[in-house]
């Protein structure tokens, strides 16, 4: 005796979701896939920028300070970009043309320690962009999910209401929006915070790296020693 394929379809995934739901169960499903989306995308250049910044911490401990005077050191520096090139650079012009400047009143260490104080909160400032909207995803997408739910199930019950009978074909596919939109927001939502708290991390100790090399600098400039 032959035995019949019943394929029977889910009424609680994506699909009948996307299928079933109306514009807005569609604009919240669409909103935290861009969500999303954007917040891997700030994942991995920051992560990108961090490692960046880092191979060009070891280069300068390696070739920057084995050099004969600093700026011997800032030629070897490599690569477009490099923080610490520019550091150095902006350092050493600020100290060889303090006296033809109007800033000739402010004395030479705070003028360098402004200077070099400028960079390093400029580098800073670069390493936090864009991280308060993983922040921001990782606070609200809980919500956004969760209204996701509740409309959902204002739907499930919309199509109970003046039914003598529950059918079941009416309401599962807003109780699978129901189900699947808290899901959805916290799959969003988790990504985010955790990735934003080890970028945060990751900054923390690139930035201690960033001011060592800053101080190192400014020694040098004032008393030829490291």
């Amino acid at each position: 005796m032959a035995t019949e394929s019943v394929t029977v379809d889910n009424p609680y995934g994506l699909q009948a979701l996307w299928a079933q739901g109306d514009f807005i169960a569609k604009g919240v499903l669409i909103l935290l896939a861009l969500m999303s989306a954007y917040s891997w995308f700030i994942i991995f250049t920051k992560w990108w920028e961090q490692r960046r910044l880092l191979k060009q911490a070891a280069e300068a401990e390696k070739n920057f300070w084995a050099a004969d005077n600093i700026k011997n050191g800032v030629n070897k520096l490599t690569g477009k970009g490099n923080i610490f090139k520019a550091i150095a650079s902006e350092a050493i012009d600020s100290a060889e043309h303090h006296d033809s400047r109007m800033t000739q009143q402010v004395p030479l260490h705070e003028w360098i320690d402004n200077v070099i104080a400028r960079g390093v909160a400029r580098i800073g400032s670069a390493l936090t962009t864009q991280l308060p909207f993983l922040a921001t995803t990782g606070s609200t997408a809980p919500f956004i999910g969760l209204f996701g739910t509740v409309w959902g199930i204002y739907h499930a019950l919309v199509g109970l209401s003046g039914a003598t009978q529950v059918v079941l074909d009416k309401v599962a596919g807003p109780v699978g929006e129901a189900l699947i939109m808290t899901a959805i927001g916290l799959a969003v939502a988790v990504p985010a915070v955790m990735g934003y708290n080890w970028l945060i991390r990751r900054n923390k100790s690139a930035m201690e790296r960033v001011r060592a090399f800053s101080g190192d600098v400014h020694n040098v400039l004032l008393a030829g020693k490291r």
